[in-house]
């Protein structure tokens, strides 16, 4: 899973650096490959972290050592997201929201993989109409990302992480139980890596296909209406459909449901998101099956990057921010030359470390707090002289 990881960080530093919009005006390449998809592949990879790294067998409720640990890798999460949020680096940073998926996977751990895979797809499909009757009686979203000063406004706070910020926790729990369903199946097996790669390109394709034919010969496209108030207010629909609509849709018409735009929240963007993070999955159990041996260095660099994202991603937030406080208005003369020096940047930092034989630095930090929480409470074994 590690390589998934790797690419989806390489995938997220793309639309961090690169415009949405070419030159020409057309949708960037980053846009049209990583928006939308590289943090829901992130989001869906956590849920099956979280059942591997817990190793707690279905039908059990988790035990409390392993609850505790799961809560404090979940506030060190939003600890490292709300600081990085205070940067001012043009980030959406996503970590706050992380941490509570986390927190919000745990009262889930005790149901098998088919409950998982069913409870998952329903919140993806029923949420987004939750999120829709909400929103209007909600400040308007995105709102900026989470910081510490954020938390002198709590409810504002929590509104913009759970339902109209970038990332609403309430529709991205389905990705995290997407997740965990994964983390209960054979994932060693072949043949499961084989159904990943091909229901998630079936579903990512079928998707698309059907919100285009709901905005298109349906006439969906034409009741689609922006309010002024919204962020979306004045810009083009057409483009805006394909870079993204800021984590959420305007509430003014029910056609909103039936848009796939990265980031809109809506059910068939989610099962979209979905469908291309298990093919990348199910593509990656694959890789890892073909390269055996002496092969596998052609993977390691993205492998080493995967097993340390949370560093590499708190490093390339933090550089962008210096890269802004240099300059308010930075612009690189060639945004992909700069995106590759980041990308190949943290594959060797990540390669290197590897040789050290240590986690990453906020990763063993996350090890350490989790090992700790899970002794709370404990009794220590005492020794006696035989």
């Amino acid at each position: 899973m590690d390589v998934a990881r790797g690419f989806a960080l390489i995938g997220m530093m793309s639309v961090h650096i690169i415009s949405a919009l070419d030159a020409d005006g057309g949708v960037s390449w980053a846009y049209r490959i990583s928006s939308g998809r590289a943090s829901a592949l992130f989001a869906v990879l956590a849920g099956l972290s979280l059942v591997l790294a817990t190793r707690a067998p279905a039908g059990e409720r988790l035990e409390p050592g392993a609850r505790r640990g799961v809560l404090a890798r979940s506030a060190l999460l939003a600890g490292v997201g709300l600081f990085l949020g205070t940067l001012g680096s043009g980030v959406a940073v996503i970590l706050v929201h992380y941490a509570v998926l986390f927190a919000i996977g745990t009262l889930f751990m005790g149901l098998g993989a088919r409950a998982l895979m069913v409870t998952g797809a329903a919140w993806l499909l029923l949420t987004p109409v939750a999120g829709h009757l909400l929103r209007p009686i909600l400040p308007p979203g995105p709102g900026a990302s989470p910081s510490l000063v954020s938390l002198a406004q709590p409810v504002e706070l929590v509104t913009t992480v759970m339902v109209t910020g970038y990332y609403p926790v309430l529709q991205w729990t389905g990705y995290l139980l997407v997740g965990m369903a994964l983390g209960r199946l054979p994932l060693r097996r072949t043949a499961t890596g084989i159904w990943l790669l091909t229901g998630g390109t079936l579903l990512a394709g079928g998707t698309k296909l059907l919100s285009a034919l709901l905005l298109g010969p349906a006439g969906g496209f034409e009741r689609l209406t922006v309010p002024p108030s919204s962020v979306l207010a004045g810009r083009d629909l057409a483009t805006v459909l394909q870079t993204g609509t800021y984590g959420t849709t305007p509430s003014t018409s029910w056609w909103w449901l039936a848009v796939s735009a990265p980031h809109s929240g809506a059910p068939l963007d989610l099962l979209h998101t979905t469908g291309t993070a298990l093919a990348v999955i199910g593509g990656c159990l694959l890789l890892a099956a073909a390269l055996h041996g002496r092969w596998r260095w052609l993977v390691l660099p993205v492998a080493a990057a995967g097993s340390m994202t949370l560093t590499l991603y708190t490093l390339h937030v933090a550089a962008l921010a210096a890269v802004r406080s240099a300059d308010a208005n930075p612009e690189v003369s060639s945004p992909t030359v700069f995106w590759a020096v980041n990308a190949i940047f943290a594959l060797v930092l990540a390669s290197a470390w590897q040789f050290t034989g240590r986690r990453g630095p906020l990763e063993a930090v996350a090890a350490d707090m989790s090992a700790a929480a899970r002794q709370i409470g404990t009794t220590p074994r005492s020794s006696h002289p035989r």
